[in-house]
């Protein structure tokens, strides 16, 4: 069978002579002018600035600010959804963050004017986030974002974003807050590219939800100027720069062939010849789950539970976790399940009654199932409000672990759940858990694999490094073949095995996922018809022998091109 390949996709030798590559996040072929994010604060409104000379003053001042920037950026999570309120939520815990505040008010007082010391506190948590890496060294974006918004409340001047093009165009940016990110205008902005950035950073899983074409980690992008016209090929992850317009109209017209077979696709997803593969989105609130929920979904693979928790400086009751629980749970109905997952708070989602303050390393801590350690009440509270939230809606939802190491942790939160009446599973996202799938699946009844954490344990690289991006991408033979280890031990016990992490969302890497043996694919909504059509132009042979082609490859790059070389191969 003939699989959905992009005819718009050429070797880079056949097209423009200046072509800048990066690592592709989104598919997508789109030729527009070049418009660059602004990103500084203006600086003669800086150099202007004097502000106040008592110490007490410019800490109130840093206050407002704070509250104003935290303000803003609530109001921008309560208009987004899923993972986009997600991480701006998280980014707006950050401007009101106690232990900035705290270095910011030492600098004051220490004898620093007020913009040297946010600067100064800035540099600090970077430092220290950095150093610690993994997760907490994604918030680094965030931070720096969070700067620049309160430096401009500070000296008075609009917060530094993303300007409104006057014609559709291809937004440029060393890198892209979710601030940014969450709000953009898909009609204006056709496709996003970043200098900096990895596969599973903030700006890749937002654009996957927008739906699009985006390439992160170009080098030398800032050197286009804008106004320029360029070519994005989100497959390939290049961007051409003044290609020739003839052929690049070309190349978008066949995009644009593709996506209209994509669009037409309304599911049940099935491989050609007729093996079903449940796919599933990616939830995080009621309002990503009525979305989802009217499109060709089986279901959700993962209900992000803590986005209920992130804005809360007080535990919720059962009785209104369940509330919030029953009204992503509804929106599914009864026929089509709802993998819950349980607080996946800690590192780089603290939550204020929950994680633990001042880790030497976060992302390594004590987080996800690991906080039942110190507080097992707040995991029963959950279960039991997740319980009653399936008892109202008439529903039997799935109810999942994250950051699970060993057999002991599976089975003692298994019969948690099982005592309240549920379907108990747990998420493969640490090397040690993949190796033992087949001792945690004797006893679990499924395993979800989440492919962002798992690359980056797996190849001990911090996903927001740009320069480690090819080591953070899911398509690492590595990886892969936890994947494989994982998905035969589920094939063994006759147990589902899903992936509910950015790879399922990346068409040609689910005929792969689907070859490994992986059941079930989630993703964000945007993304569901386009992995339905792709699965729907293979059999299951040509997925198997895709998968086996990219595990025999030495590095990512080679793994792609090695499962276009197996698909192409069975035309």
């Amino acid at each position: 069978m003939t699989p959905i390949t992009n005819p718009a996709t050429k070797p880079a030798t056949e097209r423009a002579s200046k072509t800048l590559h990066g690592t592709p996040v989104v598919p997508g072929v789109v030729f527009a002018p070049a418009v660059l994010a602004a990103t500084a604060v203006d600086p003669a409104a800086i150099a202007a600035y004097t502000g106040p000379d008592d110490a007490e003053e410019a800490l109130s001042s840093f206050n407002q600010a704070a509250a104003a920037v935290s303000d803003g950026l609530e109001k921008k999570a309560a208009a987004a959804a899923g993972a986009a309120a997600e991480v701006l939520h998280a980014t707006a815990g950050l401007a009101r963050d106690k232990g900035l505040r705290g270095a910011v008010a030492t600098n004051v007082r220490g004898g620093a004017s007020l913009l040297p010391a946010v600067r100064a506190a800035v540099e600090q948590f970077v430092g220290a986030f950095t150093q610690i890496g993994g997760l907490m060294a994604e918030r680094v974006t965030d931070l720096l974002d969070v700067e620049k918004r309160l430096v401009a409340t500070i000296v008075g001047v609009p917060e530094p974003g993303i300007p409104t093009p006057e014609v559709p165009s291809v937004l440029l940016a060393e890198d892209l807050a979710p601030a940014d990110t969450a709000g953009l205008d898909p009609s204006l902005i056709l496709a996003l590219v970043t200098e900096r950035g990895g596969p599973t950073s903030h700006t890749a899983i937002i654009a996957r939800q927008l739906g699009l074409p985006c390439v992160v980690g170009v080098r030398d992008l800032l050197d286009v100027a804008a106004g320029t016209d360029v070519l994005v090929d989100g497959a390939a992850g290049t961007v051409e720069v003044s290609p020739d317009a003839d052929d690049a109209a070309a190349r978008v017209a066949a995009d644009r062939e593709v996506r209209a077979r994509i669009d037409a696709w309304n599911g049940p997803a099935a491989t050609a010849d007729g093996v079903g593969i449940k796919v599933l989105a990616n939830v995080g609130d009621r309002e990503s789950a009525e979305a989802a929920a009217a499109g060709p979904v089986d279901g959700s693979g993962l209900f992000r539970t803590e986005l209920c928790f992130l804005n809360t400086t007080v535990e919720p009751s059962v009785e209104e976790q369940a509330v919030v629980y029953a009204a992503v749970l509804g929106a599914f109905g009864a026929e089509r399940p709802v993998v819950v997952r349980t607080l996946d708070a800690g590192s780089d989602k603290p939550i204020a009654y929950a994680t633990q303050a001042d880790e030497e390393n976060p992302a390594l801590g004590v987080r996800g199932l690991r906080l039942s350690l110190h507080n097992p009440d707040l995991l029963l509270r959950q279960l039991d409000a997740i319980a009653l939230a399936a008892r109202g809606t008439g529903t039997e939802p799935w109810v999942m672990a994250p950051m699970v190491a060993t057999v002991d942790e599976a089975a003692t939160f298994a019969a948690e759940v099982r005592k309240r009446g549920l379907k108990p599973g747990v998420m493969i996202e640490i090397p040690a858990a993949a190796l033992h799938a087949a001792r945690i699946l004797e006893v679990v009844d499924f395993v979800s694999i989440g492919t962002n954490d798992l690359t980056q344990y797996t190849m001990a690289a911090d996903r927001m490094a740009t320069d480690l991006a090819h080591l953070t991408d899911a398509w690492q033979p590595a990886v892969l073949e936890l994947i494989r280890i994982t998905a035969e031990a589920g094939r063994a016990a006759d147990k589902p095995v899903g992936v509910c992490g950015e790879a399922a969302a990346d068409p040609l890497l689910a005929t792969v996922l689907v070859g490994l043996g992986v059941t079930s694919l989630s993703m964000a909504g945007a993304a569901v018809r386009a992995v339905g059509a792709q699965l729907a132009t293979v059999t299951s042979d040509d997925c198997r022998r895709a998968a086996d082609a990219a595990l025999s490859a030495a590095d990512p790059a080679g793994a792609r091109s090695a499962a276009q070389q197996a698909l192409a191969s069975s035309r």
